[in-house]
């Protein structure tokens, strides 16, 4: 309420008001009341839904770009923080498709809604996690057609000795492994380190990415 309008505060004389409509009809002095206070409410409202626009973070991650602005979760320690980091700078040069082919990564033909284009090295899914080796690059396109670097993507064989024992990941309990079964026998980890996700960093979906 106290910056309701950019540049120019919006101030009221009450005294004024009183004098002005004392002699107004009580049924047409509630309907300017009315209408009075429907202006402060919508005023108010437009101005929280600026400032919850002006807090959102951008939806880009460049690499320059401190993961640590934008996501400030509790339940990311700052050495898990730290490791996010490291990911994204050993993953950078996947920003350009053509680096990834180039490393041996294969278009292995997935395509999921709030995931995106899956590229996989299988020679990375191993027993051992390595946060700079993910085995998988996840893309999106953009609006020309190219691809974008939204994730990366750990795979890890599931241990038949403790098939439900998750491996050890980043520092701390924030990462979240998916159980997959069906398909390929891993665990799955995914990192949102090039795509903001405000479901969280380690969440497999993220609802910011509309598959083209």
């Amino acid at each position: 309420m106290k910056n309701l309008q950019n540049g120019q505060s919006f101030r009221v004389d009450f005294k004024t008001w009183e004098q002005v409509t004392q002699n107004f009809p009580v049924k047409i002095n509630r309907l300017f009341l009315l209408f009075f206070s429907g202006l402060l409410l919508t005023g108010c409202m437009k101005k929280e839904n600026e400032d919850a626009a002006n807090l959102q973070p951008d939806q880009t991650i460049t690499e320059s770009t401190d993961l640590k602005s934008i996501y400030t979760s509790s339940d990311l320690s700052a050495q898990t923080l730290r490791e996010l980091q490291e990911v994204k700078a050993a993953t950078g040069r996947y920003s350009n498709l053509d680096n990834a082919f180039k490393d041996n990564y294969k278009d292995i033909g997935l395509k999921l809604e709030h995931m995106g284009y899956h590229f996989l090295k299988a020679e990375l899914v191993s027993p051992v996690f390595n946060l700079s080796k993910p085995a998988i690059l996840v893309y999106n396109k953009r609006k020309n057609g190219s691809f974008e670097l939204v994730a990366v993507e750990y795979a890890v064989p599931i241990d038949q000795q403790s098939p439900h024992t998750p491996p050890e990941g980043f520092a701390g309990n924030a990462d979240e492994w998916d159980f997959n079964t069906l398909n390929t026998g891993w665990w799955t980890l995914h990192a949102w380190v090039w795509k903001f996700n405000p479901d969280g960093v380690f969440k497999p979906m993220n609802p910011l990415v509309i598959v083209k």
